[in-house]
C-alpha cells in the first residue's frame, strides 16, 4: 500500500536519565551516550521531518535535559517550523535554563509525575529529593508561561492516589493531564509482577477520570490511556503502524514505535545512513504490518481492523510469540483468556520487587 504522511515524530535525544524509573519503557539495553546523534545530526533530521510531512515532535529521552545541548536541538525543531513539545521529569532543569528553552523555541512542556507526595515520588523515582525538584521545576514553569500537561503513568503502586493527582495538576495550572496506565514494555516488562494493577483498580481509575472529565469540562483535559490487559478490544498502536507517526532513537535508528526492535527478523534503519523519506516510504520495517493486508484471521474479516489496526504487534510478539498474530489482549484473539490469567496473577506480585531503572555512572556524561 502507498503510505500517508507522518505528522508527529518522538525524538528520543539522550536515554540519560538522573531517575530510575522501573515503569520505563526505554529498551533495557540503554544507548550510551558516545553512541548519541550530535545536535547537528538532529538539527538536519528535523528538516527532513518537515519537509516529510511532520507538523510536530516531541523531544523526549531518557531526560532530554541530560544533554547540555539541548537548546540547540530545540532550536533546530523550531526552525524546521515544527512545534515543540518537551517532555520531561524536570531534573537538570533551572529557571534560568528554562527560559533558554522558551526562546529556542519550546512550545509546550509534559511534566511527568512519579508519585504524590515525597515518599511516593522518591521511591519510584529512585532518587531522594526528586518530588521537592519537580515541584520547583513546575514552579518555574508557570513563571515562563509554557503551557502545561502533567503526565501521570499509573500502575497498581499509585493508581489509588489518582484523585490526588488530578488535583495536583489543577494545582499547577496543567492545561491537560495524561493518566497513562504503564505499558509493558522495556524496564516495565522486568517489573510486571509489582506493577501490574487489579481489575478492581482499573475499573476505579475509569470512573474517577469520567467523574473527573465531567466535573472539570471547560478547565482541563483528562486523557486516559486505559490497561491494555482489562480492554476487550486493543489500542491502535501509533495510529496504526507506519501511518502517522515515527520514533527516532538516540543514536538514530528510526522506528514505526517505541518498542518495536522487540521484534526479531525486522530490518531497522538509520538517518545517519539512509534519509528518513525514504525510511518512510520504503523501509522494511515500516512496510511490516502497515495497512491490513497482512492481518490474520479473525483480525482480516473484523468490522474493526481500519479501527485498532489489529493492535500492538510488539504485544503480539511478546504474548502469543508471532509479531503477526492478533494482539492478545483482543477478546478475540484464542489467547485472550490466558491473558486475563496471566494479568490477574502478576496483579497479585510482590510490591517490593523492583527493578530500577539503571544506567552505568560513566555513561551519565557526554
Amino acid at each position: 500500500m502507498t503510505p500517508g504522511l507522518p505528522i508527529a515524530m518522538l525524538a528520543e535525544i539522550t536515554h540519560r536519565c538522573p531517575l530510575s524509573c522501573p515503569y520505563c519503557s526505554n529498551p533495557v539495553e540503554l544507548t550510551r551516550a558516545s553512541a548519541e546523534l550530535p545536535a547537528e545530526a538532529w538539527v538536519d533530521l528535523f528538516r527532513q521531518a518537515a519537509a516529510l510531512g511532520v507538523l510536530q515532535t516531541h523531544i523526549s529521552g531518557g531526560e532530554p535535559a541530560s544533554r547540555r545541548d539541548l537548546a540547540q536541538i530545540v532550536a533546530g525543531a523550531r526552525e524546521a517550523g515544527l512545534y515543540v513539545n518537551l517532555i520531561t521529569s524536570g531534573l537538570g532543569l533551572t529557571l534560568a535554563r528554562l527560559r533558554e528553552l522558551d526562546s529556542a523555541g519550546v512550545d509546550h512542556v509534559q511534566l511527568s509525575l512519579q508519585g504524590v507526595g515525597p515518599t511516593a515520588a522518591d521511591r519510584i523515582s529512585g532518587m531522594a529529593g526528586s518530588w521537592d525538584r519537580k515541584m520547583q521545576v513546575a514552579r518555574w514553569i508557570a513563571e515562563v508561561g509554557f503551557p502545561l500537561t502533567l503526565n501521570a503513568v499509573v500502575h497498581r503502586q499509585n493508581i489509588d492516589t489518582l484523585p490526588q493527582m488530578i488535583d495536583l495538576a489543577l494545582a499547577m495550572g496543567a492545561r491537560r493531564i495524561e493518566v497513562a496506565t504503564v505499558q509493558f514494555h522495556g524496564w516495565a516488562d522486568l517489573n510486571r509482577g509489582a506493577l501490574m494493577p487489579s481489575r478492581a483498580q482499573a475499573a476505579l481509575a475509569r470512573r474517577i477520570v469520567n467523574e473527573a472529565r465531567e466535573a472539570l469540562r471547560g478547565r482541563m483535559v483528562i486523557d486516559y490511556v486505559p490497561a491494555d490487559h482489562h480492554a476487550k478490544f486493543p489500542k491502535a498502536c501509533m495510529g496504526g503502524w507506519g501511518s502517522t507517526g515515527l520514533n527516532v532513537t538516540p543514536d538514530g535508528t528510526v522506528l514505526p514505535c517505541h518498542a518495536a526492535q522487540t521484534i526479531p527478523g525486522l530490518t531497522f534503519q538509520n538517518i545517519r545512513d539512509t534519509p528518513l523519506a525514504a525510511i518512510w516510504h520504503d523501509g522494511p520495517a515500516f512496510n511490516a504490518f502497515r495497512g491490513t493486508g497482512w492481518m490474520p484471521e479473525p483480525c482480516q474479516g473484523c468490522a474493526r481492523k481500519t479501527v485498532d489496526f489489529g493492535g500492538c504487534r510488539c504485544q503480539a510478539m511478546a504474548i502469543a510469540g508471532d509479531a503477526a498474530a492478533t494482539d492478545p489482549v483482543c477478546s478475540l484473539s484464542p489467547l485472550n483468556a490466558a491473558v486475563h490469567a496471566a494479568a490477574d496473577a502478576a496483579a497479585a506480585g510482590d510490591s517490593d520487587a523492583l527493578t530500577w531503572r539503571r544506567m552505568p555512572k560513566e555513561e551519565l556524561r557526554p
